[in-house]
C-alpha cells in the first residue's frame, strides 16, 4: 500500500520542475523536503483541486448586468444610453446597447410602420407585438447575460406596459404576457413633465407623442415604479446625468460579478 501511494504521489508531480524530480523518490526522503519546502512558504506550480473548483464555481456565477432606461418619449434615454455604453467599453467592460422595439425583426417591422402611423392595429393587438418583439430577443439576452456581457436597454417591459394601461387597457393584462421574460438588474426612470418633454426638439413626430396621452404614460409609469428604481432627474445638464447614472450602475454590475442570480418579471 505504501508503495503504491509513492507511485501515486511521484506520478501526479511528475510535471513539477526538473530538479524538483531528481529528489530521491524514497517516501521518508520526499516527505522530509515536503515539510521543509511548506516551511519555506514555496509554493507549488499547481492549485489545490478545492481550490480550482470553487474558482470555477464562482466564474460560472459571474455574469453581465440588465440595465433598464425608461421615461417619456424626448426623457433622452436614447443619448444616455449611448453615453452609457460608450464610457463603459472604454473601461474595457463587455458591454451591448439593445433598444426595445427592435425594429430589424419582421414583428418590429410592423410595429415601426403602426409608429409611424403607417398603418392601424387593434390596441391589444399592438400590445402583444410589442411584447412579442422582446420575447424575440429573449434567449439571446439571457445568453449574453450569462456569459458577462452588460447589456444597456432603452425601453422594455415597463414601456409597454405603461403605454398599453394609458390607453386604458387593463393593467394586469398588459402585465399578463411579459411574466417569464428577465427582470432587469436595474431599472432607471429618467423623470421629466410631459410639457417639458413636449418642447424639445423633434417631439411629435411619432404616433404617442401628444402632450395629453404623454400625461396618461406618466401616470401609468408612475403606478409601476417601486422602491427599487433609480429615478434621475432627466431636467439636469446631460454631463450631470450621465455622472449619476455612472454611479447607480457600477454597483449593480459589480452585485451581478459576484453571482447575483438571475430573475423573471412580475412572477406571481
Amino acid at each position: 500500500m505504501t508503495h503504491a501511494c509513492i507511485f501515486n504521489i511521484t506520478r501526479t508531480l511528475s510535471f513539477v520542475p526538473k530538479v524538483i524530480s531528481t529528489f530521491p523518490r524514497k517516501f521518508g526522503t520526499w516527505a522530509a523536503w515536503f515539510s521543509l519546502k511548506c516551511s519555506l512558504d514555496l509554493s507549488l506550480p499547481f492549485k489545490p483541486l478545492r481550490l480550482i473548483h470553487m474558482e470555477n464555481k464562482e466564474h460560472s456565477s459571474s455574469r453581465g448586468a440588465l440595465i433598464v432606461l425608461e421615461g417619456l418619449d424626448r426623457c433622452g434615454k436614447t443619448s444616455q444610453s449611448g453615453r452609457l455604453y460608450k464610457y463603459l467599453d472604454e473601461q474595457g467592460h463587455s458591454v451591448e446597447s439593445w433598444r426595445f422595439p427592435d425594429r430589424n425583426t419582421g414583428v418590429g417591422q410592423m410595429i415601426s410602420s403602426y409608429l409611424a402611423n403607417e398603418s392601424q392595429l387593434d390596441d391589444h393587438a399592438i400590445h402583444l407585438l410589442f411584447s412579442a418583439n422582446r420575447w424575440e430577443k429573449r434567449s439571446l439576452m439571457e445568453g449574453k447575460l450569462r456569459s458577462g456581457t452588460t447589456l444597456i436597454v432603452d425601453r422594455y417591459s415597463y414601456s409597454g406596459v405603461a403605454f398599453s394601461s394609458a390607453k386604458g387597457l387593463d393593467i394586469e393584462w398588459c402585465k399578463a404576457p411579459e411574466i417569464g421574460l428577465l427582470a432587469p438588474d436595474l431599472v432607471v426612470y429618467l423623470d421629466i413633465s410631459p410639457e417639458k418633454a413636449a418642447d424639445r426638439g423633434g417631439y411629435g413626430g411619432e404616433r404617442y407623442e401628444q402632450l395629453e396621452f404623454q400625461k396618461k404614460v406618466a401616470r401609468s409609469y408612475l403606478a409601476l415604479r417601486d422602491s427599487s428604481w433609480k429615478v434621475i432627474d432627466a431636467t439636469l445638464p446631460v454631463e450631470d446625468i450621465e455622472k449619476k447614472l455612472r454611479e447607480v450602475i457600477l454597483d449593480c454590475m459589480m452585485a451581478c460579478h459576484k453571482g447575483k442570480p438571475l430573475s423573471q418579471l412580475w412572477p406571481s
